[in-house]
């Protein structure tokens, strides 16, 4: 891993004044735009939902509609 350092030189950056400040009316560099600046996520997920829990939960959903519709056509007959 390498470690880069997030404070600008001087003089290569623009929009600097001397002394390292910012002029009104320039804005600074956001934390998103310097590396390493948030926490490592690699415990997260790359995809969505796996296969197995959504063909359940779709399968739920599935009987409980029959189940209604079944109670629908008692009440109706």
């Amino acid at each position: 891993m390498s470690y880069t350092n997030p404070d600008p030189e001087p003089e290569r950056t623009t929009g600097l004044e001397q002394g390292g400040g910012v002029p009104p009316g320039e804005t600074p560099p956001g934390e998103s735009s310097m590396s390493e600046a948030g926490p490592w996520e690699g415990n997260n997920p790359s995809k969505g939902w796996a296969k197995a829990p959504l063909t359940v939960i779709l399968a739920l959903v599935v009987l409980i509609a029959a189940g209604f519709l079944g109670y629908a056509l008692v009440l109706i007959l």
